[in-house]
């Protein structure tokens, strides 16, 4: 077993063997971006029953969550520009630089950029990127800022008609895995210095409120932290009035779990028409058309979870974005039958389409349905924008 003891190395032997170990990992990462790249370019988590890249990361190479994100960005960023790689290698680049250099590289400035950011540390290159590309100087305003004291996440109501809120600082669930989920899959890289923290509505650099988040406080028992716009606190309000009989002491507790509880019911409905009193069962014209008993049926007993299960025995255990696959495809005479019908992640769902039909065959799919998309957003869009006459809309007969 390897020791990692260092008290037998003389001091003068500890800066030689210090920066070799540096070096040694530099180069290490640069392998391991080199893997992910290519891994997550042939989405080889896939079969292997994991949704996303993040997610085979957590779970079977087990990385943290800061560490796969920070990853797999980098890697996504070197596999379309290769130096990166290198210069990872002989540290000229560290993988914070890398993923903040990563939103602003593109074909012409790519050589250019990655020269000047060259043995930067991160806030040097964020200083470098806001001199190449400059921001406009934000408004001159004036805000109130609560004091400490008055910052609970449950202020809307007086201290004696709430529950107890615990104030003490806990981890955060990201860091446990919970509720908070991983990197968007669409979108791999962080903001560039100087772009606009659309969640909070200012700057980035300037001091942003606190994330939002779910945290353990004991067995069963969370602690939920949330920075709320006007309208949802004046939505908040509005619930705990119409809950007054039922919860006459407003707790924000309760009156979420009773909103939870009607917006999964609504939800349910629409997505798997769950319902307590199912109706009659209704024809249809189309062939791809599930009909509600159906969905209900397959939605419970596939536990609301992708049934995807890879070669060596394990399932998917996405619940988000599940969509209703024919294990027979409808274009080769599937029926849309409980037996025929089952829950597939979009991840999964798509790979599975792929494999049936040819990865070409349902690229150029999606391609042709994103066209006709956006020619149907630029006809409706030109209709709404048509300039009428006053002398057509005021003197014109109806018909």
């Amino acid at each position: 077993m390897k020791s990692f003891s260092l008290l037998s190395v003389v001091d003068h032997l500890m800066p030689r063997g210090l920066a070799e170990a540096v070096a040694n990992e530099s180069l290490g990462t640069a392998d391991v971006l080199a893997w992910i790249a290519e891994f997550d370019a042939r989405k080889l988590y896939l079969p292997a029953a994991y949704p996303t890249m993040y997610d085979y990361c957590l779970r079977e190479l087990r990385m943290s969550e800061d560490r796969a994100s920070k990853r797999i960005r980098a890697a996504r960023a070197a596999r379309e520009f290769p130096a990166i790689f290198e210069m990872v290698a002989d540290q000229r680049l560290s993988l914070s630089a890398v993923v903040t250099l990563a939103p602003k590289l593109n074909r012409e400035n790519a050589a250019e950029l990655l020269a000047a950011a060259a043995h930067r540390t991160r806030a040097e290159v964020e200083l470098l990127l806001t001199q190449r590309f400059p921001s406009a100087d934000v408004p001159t305003s004036l805000r109130a800022v609560p004091s400490p004291q008055n910052e609970s996440p449950g202020a809307l109501m007086p201290p004696e008609a709430l529950g107890e809120i615990s104030g003490a600082s806990t981890p955060s669930m990201e860091s446990a895995g919970l509720l908070m989920p991983g990197p968007s899959e669409a979108s791999a890289h962080s903001p560039a210095p100087g772009r606009v923290n659309s969640a909070q509505g200012a700057p980035l650099g300037t001091p942003a409120a606190p994330r939002p988040r779910v945290a353990p406080l004991s067995t069963g028992r969370y602690e939920l932290r949330v920075t709320l716009d006007q309208a949802t606190h004046d939505k908040l309000r509005r619930a705990q009035a119409l809950l007054a009989h039922a919860v006459p002491s407003g707790d924000i507790a309760e009156v979420l779990d009773r909103a939870l509880d009607a917006l999964i019911e609504k939800m349910g409905k629409r997505r798997h028409a769950t319902t307590s009193k199912p109706g009659t069962k209704r024809g249809s014209k189309s062939s791809r058309h599930i009909p509600a008993d159906v969905r209900r049926a397959v939605h419970e007993r596939d536990g609301g979870q992708c049934t995807f299960v890879s070669e060596a025995g394990r399932r998917c255990a996405e619940t988000r974005f599940l969509e209703h696959d024919h294990v027979h495809p409808v274009a080769r005479g599937g029926q849309a039958t409980v037996a025929n019908t089952r829950l597939r992640c979009r991840a999964h769902n798509q790979y599975e389409a792929e494999r049936t039909y040819g990865a070409g065959f349902m690229r150029e799919k999606r391609q042709a349905a994103k066209s006709r998309g956006e020619y149907a957003k630029n006809l409706m869009g030109r209709r709404y924008a048509r300039p009428q006459s006053s002398s057509s809309s005021s003197s014109s007969p109806s018909r």
